[in-house]
């Protein structure tokens, strides 16, 4: 087996410096976990501790109103003595960071970003190399904050990016297998099935000689994905002591949003002076309005699934009930595969600009309200509007570099023109 040694040499800074923090800093995890930013009700790591205190103690975790996460992550960290908890716990965290730039550099290598089925950008070589993809993820500042502070947000990204290899590599079961796990840890990466099957039956087409039927094939994976997703809400059900209580607690609180516990989304300030008897249809609103996004894009961009997948999750950071930095993170980690695209965008210093500004001031607005006294929600709520507005920014503007994109290769003699609305 031949060692990659710039890869070997790039995972061991990363983990070196997540250790560091760790060891170095020993109260920064908590400092970190305690922070809106990255820590939310239904993936913070103290609320998991919680959960975690009564269910080694014969209780039910979901009794005390404060776990919302997955009942099977209970008993895996239940496994870990309380004597070593401290230290294998961040030992967890950077290995699912590895594991996530190991999927990153072979999702890069694959070119599914560059030459999919049915399109080949004519800007391919304009490309990142697999480890350059990599290491924007792991040194990247909110995915270091996010190991650091340990929500449970991790292993769904992780997940999530499992899933996307394994349609790449033609493993169209693990796929779902692994879509599932995030869809059960979160609810919301169920939203990435339809272009996850369109991405499963692309590579499914271009490498099998099989001529299989498309909406038997479908048919199979989205069996596996429910299959699989109901066997994992089976075991939760033996694991909670025969009880579907968890089913209220885990996604019932992400769907009708009872915590309004402070994020850096748009809900949770809405909601707050948001009288009772509208709260039900303006409930359904939002997630009409995000769920919405899917059929669209899957249709506008059938040519390219893995940028569908790519859209979706910067949306999902931008207007899911409770978004973290970690989100983003995961947004920003596949968006470098669309490197090709960049000179195309339109708006890039301001984006940069707008974030950088969001993110700096996040949390002077948070302590002027919290801790100083001397502002109210609206400061922190303000910024966040800003945080969401150069996401939106992004999302839309890596958009319009990929519909450009396709476009002049339809009409190859308009590239490099620029382009006026009348």
């Amino acid at each position: 087996m031949v060692i990659d040694r710039r890869k070997a040499a790039l995972f061991s800074a990363a983990s070196v410096l997540r250790l560091v923090l760790f060891t170095a800093f020993p109260s920064l995890p908590n400092l970190l976990t305690g922070r809106v930013e990255i820590s939310t009700p239904v993936t913070s790591f103290k609320r998991l501790q919680e959960g975690l205190f009564l269910y080694t103690h014969g209780v039910s975790p979901y009794d005390g109103g404060v776990f919302y996460q997955a009942p099977l992550l209970l008993p895996l960290f239940a496994l870990i003595p309380p004597s070593v908890f401290s230290i294998v716990t961040p030992l967890l965290y950077v290995l699912l960071d590895i594991m996530c730039a190991e999927a990153l550099v072979r999702i890069a290598e694959s070119c599914e970003s560059t030459r999919s089925r049915l399109f080949t950008s004519p800007r391919k070589d304009a490309k990142w190399d697999s480890l350059a993809v990599a290491a924007a993820y792991l040194f990247n500042p909110l995915t270091i904050a996010t190991c650091v502070g340990r929500p449970t947000s991790v292993f769904t990204n992780c997940a999530i990016l499992f899933a996307v290899i394994k349609a790449i590599d033609r493993e169209f079961l693990n796929a779902m297998l692994a879509l599932a796990l995030a869809s059960y840890l979160s609810l919301y990466p169920a939203l990435l099935l339809p272009p996850l099957l369109l991405l499963c039956h692309d590579r499914h087409k271009s490498y099998s000689n099989n001529e299989t039927k498309a909406h038997s094939f479908l048919t199979m994976c989205l069996a596996s994905f429910i299959g699989a997703l109901g066997s994992l809400l089976y075991v939760s059900y033996f694991i909670t002591g025969g009880s579907w209580e968890f089913l209220s607690s885990t996604y019932g609180v992400q769907l009708l949003l009872p915590d309004l516990t402070p994020n850096v989304g748009l809900w949770w300030y809405f909601f707050i002076e948001m009288f009772d008897s509208f709260r039900e249809f303006f409930l359904g609103v939002f997630w009409l309005h995000l769920g919405g996004y899917v059929g669209g894009l899957c249709i506008r961009l059938r040519k390219q699934p893995l940028f569908v997948i790519t859209a979706m999750l910067g949306i999902f950071a931008v207007f899911k009930p409770y978004p973290s930095i970690s989100d983003t993170s995961l947004y920003f980690a596949l968006l470098p595969l669309y490197r090709h695209v960049f000179p195309l965008m339109r708006y890039t210093f301001f984006t940069v600009a707008t974030l950088l500004y969001a993110t700096l001031l996040g949390p002077a607005f948070y302590y002027l309200w919290i801790y100083a006294g001397s502002g109210n929600a609206n400061f922190f709520y303000a910024i966040t509007l800003v945080w969401s507005l150069g996401l939106s920014l992004i999302v839309a503007d890596s958009l319009f570099a990929v519909l450009r994109d396709e476009w002049e290769v339809e009409r190859p003699e308009m590239r490099g023109k620029d382009i006026r609305q009348i």
